[in-house]
């Protein structure tokens, strides 16, 4: 069986439409097989995390502080790296493919990082990259909503890094 690692990023105070969104990102994920990566604490983050474990899934934290505290209790596994901001590069390195619901600065980065390693990213909602003409940045797609940030995660994922049986 494949299992993809999937981070699902996003803000750590985030809109009611935002969570919603995060949770069922994450339901989907655990229910298609995959293991839900992401930062461990509140707001998109703990949405996924909620979304995954009610779905029976897996949710790896990796954490940017030194212990579990203030860690989301929905996480199975809680990585404390004590690296901050730095602990980013580190979830979307981790990833087959990278969800962001919202945008907030991290969030930027996190984006930032994958598309620098060549780790698809899938986008609901939040930032939007333009090069200087005001033209999107090739890269980041789009999605219609939570589902098709799925599919288009999970299919990116097996075209970019196909896994052995």
């Amino acid at each position: 069986m494949r299992m993809w690692q999937v981070a699902v990023c996003g803000p750590g105070e985030c809109t009611p439409q935002e969570a919603e969104a995060a949770r069922d990102v994450g339901r989907l994920l655990a229910e298609g097989g995959a293991v839900v990566l992401c930062g461990g604490y509140g707001g998109v983050m703990a949405a996924a995390a909620a979304g995954a474990r009610k779905a029976g899934g897996v949710v790896v934290g990796v954490l940017s502080g030194r212990d579990r505290a203030g860690a989301s209790p929905d996480l199975t596994v809680a990585l404390p790296t004590g690296l901050g901001e730095a602990r980013n590069a580190l979830i979307v390195r981790a990833a087959d493919a990278v969800v962001v619901v919202g945008g907030s600065w991290g969030t930027l980065s996190e984006l930032a990082l994958a598309q620098r390693a060549g780790t698809p990213v899938i986008t609901l909602g939040g930032w939007r990259v333009l090069d200087a003409e005001g033209g999107p940045v090739p890269g980041p797609v789009a999605a219609a909503g939570p589902a098709d940030a799925v599919r288009l995660a999970l299919a990116a994922a097996e075209r970019a890094r196909p896994l052995s049986p």
